[in-house]
């Protein structure tokens, strides 16, 4: 493997870790709440390792030019734009949300739990939306 395939290796830690959310927030729906945290856990663990992984890249790489002309431009950039300012903000939300339900101070973790949850899994679609537009476009 190579600093080459590091984008589609990022997309696809993105789409694991929004499958885990999904699948997650199914499963505390059914009360299945050990199921629940493993997928949870696995979730924080794609987004953990696609951290790494992008940081790797982008310091060898550097930043990458969309090439897109007309208004996929605009689309490209308004999801670019919300998706890195969720980004920075959703690390905060998850340590916050992870170790209130690690001290099983279950209701404050479900109280943040309902506004980290959708913002991590719009930051997880997003990222693997804009590995389309920058790579596959």
């Amino acid at each position: 493997m190579g600093l080459s395939d590091l984008p589609a290796v990022n997309a696809s830690l993105n789409a694991a870790s929004a499958s885990f959310l999904l699948a997650g927030w199914l499963l505390v729906r059914a009360g299945r709440r050990t199921a629940h945290r493993n997928c949870m856990l696995a979730a924080l663990a794609c987004s953990t390792l696609f951290l790494a992984s992008y940081l790797v890249y982008h310091f060898h790489v550097g930043s990458v030019r969309f090439t897109g002309q007309g208004a996929i431009r605009a689309v490209y950039f308004a999801i670019l734009t919300s998706h890195t300012i969720l980004a920075v903000a959703i690390v905060p939300l998850v340590a916050t949300t992870v170790v209130r339900a690690w001290r099983a101070r279950f209701e404050a973790h479900r109280r943040i739990a309902r506004v980290t949850l959708p913002l991590w899994a719009y930051v997880s679609v997003t990222g693997v939306a804009i590995y389309w537009m920058l790579y596959r476009m």
